[in-house]
């Protein structure tokens, strides 16, 4: 994994160099609604436990950096707090963080991950047609994922650092404002894998000397799966339309 991700840095380097010269220094920052539905399980061995989870808005706020200079990589930022909560009826007896629960009880579930992600990323093309920025990114994923009853309550906590590949590309149509993009980033870390994926349509609001504003609407997954890690078993999903608005002095 090492091997691919130096690989793709150099060639990406290689690729994005004429590209860059062309850039001018710009400051993007950005805020996404997310409507998510979550579901998933976990416990701290095979099999792990299924939970109803209800469906939560999350909010996720980046900005990024773009300058001229070739070779040296542009940035990016995001940060985002995914909190979700649910139940279950368990059919069997369920052990999780030392504590265990009886079958038959009703337990509830709740979830606190904080997500931030470093960027660092080259612009392939950048045109009026067609945008696409790729690079290598590097998740924290840190928080705590708790299991509650009636008598007792186990919590586990999670603080990683995920490797991933990160990509963004937006192909515009000419003389309407609009864009259609496609973004995410996707890595492995033990014998998990973790993606954070969205695609959608976003419209040029505001075009100056000054600022751009740019209005986007569209679908994002954002799926963990991690076995044993920090000793976790999880594997959870949040999907669901997003809105955001975009910046860029």
């Amino acid at each position: 994994m090492k091997c691919f991700f130096c690989a793709l840095a150099i060639a990406s380097m290689g690729f994005s160099a004429q590209a860059q010269a062309d850039s001018v220094l710009g400051v993007y920052a950005g805020v996404d609604f997310w409507q998510s539905n979550i579901s998933g399980r976990f416990a701290n061995n095979e099999p792990m436990q299924a939970f109803e989870f209800r469906d939560r808005s999350q909010q996720t706020y980046y900005v990024a950096l773009e300058h001229f200079l070739p070779i040296v990589p542009n940035i990016r930022i995001q940060y985002a707090s995914l909190q979700a909560r649910g139940a279950a009826i368990l059919g069997d007896n369920f052990n999780y963080a030392g504590v265990s629960f009886s079958a038959g009880n009703h337990i509830t579930s709740s979830l606190m991950l904080r997500n931030a992600d470093y960027t660092l990323y080259y612009e392939l093309f950048d045109n009026p047609l067609l945008s696409v920025d790729l690079g290598l990114n590097a998740k924290h994923v840190k928080g705590d994922i708790t299991a509650t009853s009636a008598e007792s309550a186990g919590t586990e906590q999670l603080n990683q650092w995920i490797p991933m590949v990160y990509l963004d590309s937006k192909v515009s149509i000419l003389a309407t404002g609009l864009d259609i993009f496609v973004s995410g980033s996707v890595g492995a870390v033990k014998d998990g894998n973790v993606y954070d994926a969205q695609a959608g349509v976003a419209y040029q609001l505001i075009d100056n000397m000054v600022v751009d504003a740019r209005l986007k609407l569209g679908f994002r997954a954002l799926d963990l799966r991690v076995e044993g890690l920090d000793n976790l078993y999880a594997d959870l999903t949040f999907k669901g339309v997003f809105a955001g608005i975009e910046l860029h002095f």
